[in-house]
């Protein structure tokens, strides 16, 4: 115990004395770059010991943003950020860099032992925190549900079965009320919870209900996942382990809300065991029952495995749709076009009309442009380098590419990359209809790239078309915040609105 209380006396004492030294030579610079515009942005000053420590401190919640703009500043959209004790963290924004690292050479580019460090409490091997054969097996396993007949399942039974008995209704109760205010961002992330376990784990929470009650595991989950994402935030890491090792603080608190979230998680996979088990054959396989089937049933695995999904399934389809619908809010012009085509399908939209809403998906397109579900992406160096543009990477490095940043370079969308368009995804075709043009993952990575380039992309377009088009061929969604309020976007490990994104719910009036 005695080499704890030494730790926690630096820590806790010695290094705040001395940060508090380098702050009172250096605080006013480090203000006036913060509130500077994005093209006096340059990089941070590097001090010993430290690094651009003070430069990073200031910032608050705003590290996404002053990363971005230090990145357009960069003439190679490429640069070092300096940690105390000597650790350097790679930036990029360069779409070559990122194929270098996702394709090229994606074998000396990992999760890492960092990462999977800091993030295995919460997300212990499941394929999000895995490298190698482990990642491998449960990507393997996994595509097997991600085929045309699990999509067309998915739209006409599991999401549409969501949108017309929990959504609308939800949605119709509000509008008819006319004077009540929805946390639409609670809304999409209950949504989207339910689906990912139906169609993933044939599991029904029963989430999207009317109450305003979040549950112990909502708030257990969104706990977990903030600090374990203040992890990285961390200055000197050794600081957080030593507040888990003590158990005190933020890491007293992710220990019991990741209890609470694998007890969940494990009472998932032990309902489908006993599914298993009394039945010879199911209907339908899910994700679970195939891994259950593989001959890997060890319950700890296969829970890395729920948690992960749930993450990827609950937080960024919820993100993405947040963030639409306020964009629709802001462009009227676009949310016309959108429900013009809409109105084109059924009522209830079948599968190859879904799919065939061009439009709609060019806007979800361009609206991850601006707002990224995950605005940035680690890897760590397998072994010493060179990145394309001459950057030197050392063993142990981290490499992160910024997904936020590359949205918003003018090198790649142009003089008018700021405004809202879906058009740039846009080309008409002789008959007048729209084509969608695609870009390539590299210099749009919202879904990664390279092997490990997202198995659910195309259920996601899938699901949050489907949603659209029902929410909008009823209703409009309206801000309940003054029109010239731009909500803040920040991060832990997906993206948010901070506050939620409250709303007031409109019927929609039929045109002629």
């Amino acid at each position: 115990m005695f080499p704890h209380l030494i730790l926690s006396f630096f820590f806790f004492f010695v290094l705040p004395g001395l940060l508090f030294f380098f702050l009172g030579h250096s605080s006013t610079g480090s203000k006036k770059k913060e509130t500077g515009s994005a093209s006096n942005i340059s990089q941070p000053k590097v001090y010993p010991f430290i690094g651009s420590y003070l430069a990073v401190k200031s910032l608050g919640n705003r590290r996404i943003q002053w990363l971005s703009d230090v990145l357009k500043n960069s003439p190679s959209a490429t640069f070092t950020l300096h940690s105390p004790l000597g650790r350097r963290n790679i930036f990029t924004g360069n779409p070559a860099t990122v194929e270098y690292i996702l394709k090229t050479r994606f074998s000396n580019y990992g999760k890492g032992i960092t990462t999977t460090t800091i993030l295995s409490d919460f997300l212990g091997t499941g394929i999000f925190n895995a490298d190698g054969d482990k990642w491998k097996f449960q990507r393997q396993v996994a595509s097997q549900e991600f085929n045309t007949k699990s999509l067309r399942k998915f739209v006409e039974q599991v999401v549409d079965a969501e949108l017309s008995n929990r959504l609308l209704p939800i949605l119709a109760s509000a509008a008819a009320k006319q004077d009540q205010t929805l946390d639409f961002q609670d809304i999409l992330q209950r949504f989207a919870f339910d689906n990912i376990c139906k169609i993933s784990f044939g599991f029904d929470p029963e989430y999207l209900t009317p109450s305003v009650e979040r549950s112990r595991f909502a708030r257990a989950f969104e706990e977990a996942t903030e600090i374990s994402s203040n992890r990285f935030r961390e200055p000197l890491w050794l600081v957080w382990k030593l507040k888990r090792v003590l158990n005190i603080g933020s890491e007293k608190r992710l220990r019991m809300a990741v209890r609470e979230v694998r007890e969940f998680a494990k009472n998932i996979v032990r309902e489908k065991k006993r599914e298993l088990k009394e039945k010879e054959s199911l209907e339908s396989v899910d994700m679970l029952s195939r891994f259950l089937s593989s001959g890997h049933s060890n319950e700890d695995f296969v829970t890395d495995i729920v948690i992960s999904f749930i993450l990827a399934g609950k937080d960024t389809t919820s993100a993405a749709l947040t963030w639409f619908f306020w964009l629709l809010s802001k462009n009227p012009r676009v949310e016309k076009e959108i429900v013009n085509e809409i109105m084109e399908k059924s009522e209830v939209p079948v599968y190859d009309e879904v799919k065939n809403m061009i439009y709609t998906h060019a806007a979800l397109c361009e609206s991850m442009r601006l707002y990224p579900p995950v605005p940035t992406d680690v890897k760590e160096a397998m072994g010493d380098d060179v990145l394309p543009d001459g950057t030197v990477v050392k063993k142990g490095m981290l490499v992160t590419y910024h997904v936020y940043a590359m949205g918003r370079l003018e090198s790649i969308w142009g003089e008018d990359w700021a405004e809202f368009k879906p058009e740039r995804w846009l080309e008409k075709v002789e008959s007048g209809k729209w084509r969608f043009m695609g870009r390539d993952s590299f210099t749009y990575p919202v879904f990664q790239a390279g092997p490990r380039i997202c198995l659910g992309k195309e259920m996601a377009f899938m699901q949050m078309k489907r949603m659209v088009a029902g929410v909008l061929r009823r209703f409009t969604v309206v801000p309940a915040v003054a029109q010239e309020v731009e909500p803040h976007y920040f991060s832990f490990l997906t993206s948010l609105m901070e506050g939620g994104f409250p709303v007031k719910i409109v019927q929609r009036v039929p045109s002629n």
